[in-house]
């Protein structure tokens, strides 16, 4: 991999590119689909889910394209990466995802910081997000130890259903729900639901990566 300053650069511009992707496409599904919210949600998903395994692909190799503290958590937790670079990482995926955001708004010509309304709160919600997040996790995890070359296309795979199957629309990264906060468009989230999402994004992940660790990791003990 690259040195850290570049590792940061990169991280932050794969993530910012991730959400100019998610609300850019709300953006333009919301304009296009004539009030359809399936529509719209489905040109959203397809959207995102065809990024990911490009942004994977080319930054992977300078970074790892984590775009996800929720992830970069759990490899710090296995010691994959010290816990300073995790912090950092960390740090330059919120700021690009923030970027991103803005970047969009800009493309748009719509004001390049707002407030989202769209309520994401409530028991089910939560649930959502706790098992969206510990499926990416599980995905990551079990496909990078089966097939690690397909793992850039199973992440998209995996987020494009995850959109569909769960109640929160699969946020299922803390960086991403801090940024989709600062927009009032069709993936905006109200700065009110954040906490709730990122405490559930991040208790998936860790119960993911532990259920991981006995299934897949752990020798069993001799009978």
């Amino acid at each position: 991999m690259a040195d850290l300053p570049r590792r940061l650069v990169a991280e932050a511009l794969a993530t910012a590119l991730l959400l100019a992707t998610v609300v850019g496409s709300g953006i333009m599904a919301a304009r296009l689909s004539g009030g359809n919210d399936g529509i719209a949600l489905l040109a959203n998903a397809l959207a995102t889910g065809a990024m990911l395994p490009v942004l994977i692909l080319v930054f992977g190799p300078l970074s790892g394209a984590a775009m996800n503290p929720a992830v970069t958590a759990v490899l710090a937790m296995r010691r994959e990466i010290p816990g300073r670079i995790a912090l950092a990482h960390a740090g330059a995926q919120v700021a690009g995802a923030l970027a991103g955001v803005v970047l969009a708004h800009a493309m748009f010509e719509l004001p390049l910081v707002q407030a989202g309304t769209t309520a994401r709160a409530g028991a089910g919600a939560w649930i959502a997000e706790a098992v969206a997040t510990a499926g990416l996790v599980l995905t990551i995890l079990g496909v990078r130890r089966a097939r690690p070359e397909a793992l850039p296309h199973a992440v998209g795979l995996y987020i494009t259903a995850a959109y569909w199957f769960t109640a929160s629309t699969s946020f299922a990264n803390p960086a991403v729900t801090l940024a989709r906060a600062m927009t009032d468009s069709f993936a905006g989230i109200a700065p009110a639901d954040v906490a709730g999402f990122v405490l559930a994004q991040m208790a998936g992940a860790i119960g993911a990566a532990a259920l991981w660790r006995w299934l897949a990791e752990t020798r069993p003990s001799a009978a």
